[in-house]
């Protein structure tokens, strides 16, 4: 028996669709880096992009629990010296709520050549509606 291993060429895409508002921010986004990555498919290999496109609607509404609301901060910096900029989930969600989901899931996917390819597939929307309706995308729970 021969160790399989899925070559670019063979890699066949599906799109999915995930809504936010159904289940805390932690378990969204290993569902999310689930798909983006492919990990679940039977012919996963590390070394090869096999992952699925994922839609992220109801952004705005993603679930945290405890204090969370007040107490995470997120910080980007300009590069240049003094630079750095935090905020509050609260401050995020009102002005960025996709950056949340973005921010969450990127920190879950393996930090190698292949994770700015596997960000470029997600897509991520702030109401219920998206703009990637021919594509036919096929609804995912998360539970």
């Amino acid at each position: 028996m021969k160790t399989f291993s899925q070559k670019p060429a063979d890699v066949t895409r599906r799109w999915v669709v995930i809504d936010a508002s159904t289940a805390p921010l932690g378990r969204v986004a290993t569902e999310i880096a689930k798909y983006l990555i492919g990990k679940y498919k039977p012919t996963y290999t590390p070394h090869v992009d096999g992952g699925d496109y994922v839609i992220v609607v109801n952004a705005d509404k993603v679930v945290v629990t405890g204090d969370k609301e007040l107490q995470k901060i997120y910080y980007r910096h300009s590069g240049f010296p003094g630079g750095i900029r935090d905020a509050r989930l609260e401050e995020v969600r009102e002005k960025f709520p996709e950056r949340i989901i973005e921010a969450a899931v990127k920190g879950m996917l393996p930090k190698n050549k292949l994770s700015a390819d596997r960000l470029q597939r997600l897509k991520i929307f702030v109401g219920e509606e998206h703009a990637h309706a021919a594509q036919k995308p096929e609804k995912v729970e998360v539970k």
